[in-house]
């Protein structure tokens, strides 16, 4: 397998005033295509920073970036928004889905969006998937926060993304709609076959992963070595 996330070096420094607060210490990961890796540690921690930056939403400080084989430190603006819309599906704790559309136009927007236009089958599977088919009529505001956060799932993988961020997706669930949208995500990896890179502090959300990946203090934490022997 080939790595689809590679980063190298990466650094992220806010600036305070005259003050350099650093939310990124060089890190270095690689995530292969098809993982669905975790990425967990304690409020303030750098891996929301993390996450944007290896989705193209905010440059690094210094560092490289590889999505897909492609170098966003040499690509336009322009390229890199392209790059967004038809390698990456974004999931947030905020829904931010549009009020005024029902579910069934938040989902189909996002292929509009993406540029290929309105693709039934890809739409019908990724809804089945996700089990949506009697709330397509409903806008957000009838919708419950776990049925909301499955169709901005749906909204992010209906596309076929080849990468899927998702950025503490069950931070606003109970536990019990947390476990049914940690199930689906892990059926979309399985299924789809899409990377999956998650941010998270929830350990019991982070088991869903084939890999956790630790983080404090702008840096990964390397795992500890095997016993001699």
């Amino acid at each position: 397998m080939e790595a689809v996330v590679e980063c190298t070096d990466l650094w992220k420094i806010y600036h305070s005033g005259k003050v350099e607060v650093p939310a990124l210490r060089g890190v270095n990961l690689e995530v292969q295509e098809g993982e669905f890796v975790a990425i967990m540690g304690p409020s303030g921690c750098g891996k929301s920073t993390l996450l944007y930056v290896l989705g193209g939403l905010t440059p690094p400080s210094s560092g490289r970036v590889l999505v897909d084989g492609n170098d966003l430190a040499r690509m336009s603006d322009g390229d890199r928004t392209l790059l967004r819309r038809r390698k990456i599906g974004f999931v947030f704790q905020r829904f931010n889905l549009l009020p005024t559309l029902t579910a069934y136009g938040n989902i189909a927007i996002a292929q509009h969006i993406q540029g290929d236009g309105f693709d039934p089958h890809r739409f019908e599977v990724t809804v089945n998937l996700l089990g949506l088919q009697d709330r397509l009529q409903h806008k957000p505001s009838e919708l419950s926060g776990g049925e909301q956060q499955r169709v901005a799932i749906a909204r992010a993988v209906v596309s076929e993304p080849k990468i899927v961020l998702a950025d503490e997706p069950t931070g606003n669930l109970d536990s019990q709609n947390s476990e049914a949208v940690l199930k689906m995500l892990k059926q979309l990896n399985r299924e789809l076959g899409q990377t999956l890179i998650m941010i998270t502090h929830n350990p019991e959300a982070a088991a869903y992963a084939d890999r956790i990946v630790h983080m404090r203090d702008g840096r990964i934490l390397e795992p500890p070595a095997p016993p001699a022997g």
